[in-house]
């Protein structure tokens, strides 16, 4: 396998967690660029069903080298129980994991910052998850976080913390909220810091080795396209760059040693959170929700449903420069007579075969839909292109010419096992 990023095309919860997981088997090292524990993969293997939220999901594929890079923002005490909840289900952590110095460290206080900001927007609230991702990345972006080599510095972070959380205190105060105590939060984060330092190094220099010494590289991200800080369908979007650019910049792998790019999307759309979702319905919603589908891993909430939305697609291949799809979830319309796609928008009196960059404007855009046969067959056992039904082929073949790139991965159920290979 070449070198290869893999980013979701829609809003997220693609599947991304179970593409990465059998890209792994042919790749050496596997990077997380973007996101923090926000963000939940979810991966079967034989069975066992296993939650990532910062680790790469490499983990779960002995002898990969798995980093996280500088982009991602990471809470160290969510960390260490991810690994202690992984242990415990067998997998062995070793010298596998590698947590970059220049990743920024999630606080006590941004989740208090996160729910408080939501709050006070009322009907405009964002719909975060409210783990305090977004005011973590406003602290990089204005220059006063605290990074990882920070953290597992034992005599200058007590008084970084102690600065931070005095103007944490401040801002908390106009919401009549208060930080949690300062020594709480040092003696927690001085613990977890014992625990994660024999893992927090340079991971540009890492990594560079590595190329050199001609390793695979896959590089994960977290989130879909439409939920790119520059990108998505702003203000409703996640606080860090999730297409194939921030990639690059996430992990300090330049563009000129990218290979492929791996998009990944459901054969229908799905959102959690607030913001337009011109394909979104009711009918959708109500039947995958009574199979026990679309719930998110992180929060546990139903995801808002619709039915597959191409020009979202089509546009995130082309700003990702995506040369493979991996279409998921395909059991998931097993049981439709019929299934809409949408084809374009209605924006007025006009029609439009891109996204518009402004919320309102899609907000208001009505789809124009094509609509498909069902197949009406359980597909979840087929493991060759030749055993999905010909109504399926049919509507798989039509995603994939609608939204400009090739098919090369088949998901019919969470499993590794059940996935169907086209290249």
């Amino acid at each position: 396998m070449a070198n290869t990023i893999l980013v979701g095309t829609q809003w997220g919860d693609e599947g991304k967690g179970k593409i990465i997981d059998v890209l792994t088997d042919e790749a050496d090292v596997v990077v997380r660029t973007q996101g923090g524990n926000n963000a939940g993969h979810t991966v079967f293997v034989r069975g066992e069903k296993y939650i990532l939220h910062l680790i790469p999901s490499g983990i779960l594929r002995p002898g990969k080298l798995c980093v996280i890079g500088n982009g991602v923002v990471v809470n160290p005490l969510s960390l260490i129980s991810e690994i202690e909840t992984l242990e415990k289900l067998g997998v062995r952590i070793g010298r596998k994991l590698l947590i970059s110095d220049a990743a920024h460290v999630a606080l006590p206080f941004h989740p208090k910052l996160d729910e408080a900001r939501e709050k006070a927007k009322g009907k405009k609230r964002i719909g975060t998850t409210k783990r305090g991702i977004g005011p973590a990345y406003a602290d990089k972006a204005s220059r006063v976080g605290i990074r990882m080599g920070d953290l597992v510095d034992a005599e200058r972070f007590p008084e970084l913390l102690r600065e931070r959380m005095r103007e944490a205190r401040r801002i908390l105060a106009l919401y009549g909220l208060r930080p949690p105590p300062y020594r709480r939060t040092l003696d927690a984060y001085a613990e977890a810091a014992e625990r994660l330092r024999p893992m927090v190094t340079n991971t540009v220099v890492r990594l560079h080795r590595e190329i050199a010494k001609g390793k695979r590289f896959l590089f994960e991200g977290a989130q879909g396209t439409y939920l790119d800080i520059d990108h998505g369908t702003y203000p409703y979007v996640t606080s860090s760059n999730t297409t194939a650019g921030g990639a690059c910049a996430g992990s300090g792998v330049p563009p000129a040693k990218i290979d492929s790019v791996v998009g990944v999307m459901k054969a229908y759309t799905t959102r959690v959170g607030e913001g337009p979702f011109p394909t979104e319905s009711e009918e959708i919603s109500q039947a995958l929700h009574a199979m026990g589908r679309e719930f998110g891993a992180t929060t546990g909430r139903p995801r808002r449903c619709g039915w597959f939305d191409a020009v979202l697609v089509r546009q995130a291949v082309k700003i990702n420069g995506v040369d493979r799809l991996a279409i998921t979830n395909v059991d998931g319309l097993d049981a439709f007579d019929r299934i809409r796609v949408c084809v374009g928008y209605r924006l007025g009196n006009r029609r439009l075969d891109w996204v518009p960059s402004r919320a309102a404007d899609l907000a208001a855009c009505r789809p124009v839909y094509r609509e498909f046969p069902g197949w009406k067959q359980d597909t979840s056992g087929a493991r060759a292109w030749e055993e999905l039904p010909a109504a399926c082929r049919r509507y798989l073949e039509s995603l994939a010419e609608l939204v400009g790139a090739r098919p090369a991965i088949v998901s019919v159920g969470p499993d590794r096992e059940q996935t169907i290979r086209l290249d």
